[in-house]
């Protein structure tokens, strides 16, 4: 394996940074928490972030920090499913249809919430005033997070994007024949 430095990743997968930093600032609107400033992408670390008041309800921080993951998530295969067709199966794709997949596994690969946000979560579960529930919920999902991130280092993020960007089309046109 060789050592690619995380800023070119960065640099080269910058439609999933936009998209991740989106969904954030989408489930605030949603929640209406207001948003201070947010950074689409920048070419250094973090490459983008979302600062925005604590949410009133404790569960919406847990929604808030995972919200990437659902919207890059079906984002990434939606944008690759119709090049799915061309490329997977008549291996005929143009131009166009290799920048869909590009986009979809891009867009894919930045679905993983980061530490930034597990450490929101953890914050909100040691709230003396946290339910139970919340709890139960909330550890998993950070310790599922830290998985991510350690996974990353092993390129888990991008067999994910792959994953996302033709896997799921494929099952898609599987499932359709």
């Amino acid at each position: 394996m060789f050592f690619v430095p995380g800023i070119a990743i960065t640099i080269l997968t910058f439609p999933g940074v936009i998209v991740h930093e989106l969904a954030h600032q989408l489930f605030c609107r949603w929640f209406k928490v207001p948003v201070f400033k947010v950074v689409y992408f920048q070419p250094k670390n973090p490459a983008g972030y979302v600062l925005h008041e604590v949410p009133q309800r404790k569960w919406q921080t847990i929604m808030i920090s995972t919200g990437p993951f659902f919207v890059n998530t079906i984002l990434g295969a939606i944008i690759a499913m119709p090049a799915a067709l061309p490329v997977f199966r008549f291996n005929s794709g143009n131009f166009g249809d290799y920048l869909l997949i590009y986009l979809g596994v891009s867009i894919a690969m930045h679905a993983f919430p980061s530490t930034g946000d597990a450490q929101s979560i953890i914050a909100v579960m040691k709230n003396a005033s946290a339910p139970w529930w919340l709890k139960v919920i909330g550890w998993p999902v950070v310790g599922l997070i830290y998985i991510g991130s350690l996974g990353s280092f092993f390129w888990l993020d991008l067999f994910y994007g792959i994953a996302v960007a033709a896997g799921i089309p494929n099952l898609v046109l599987w499932i359709m024949r």
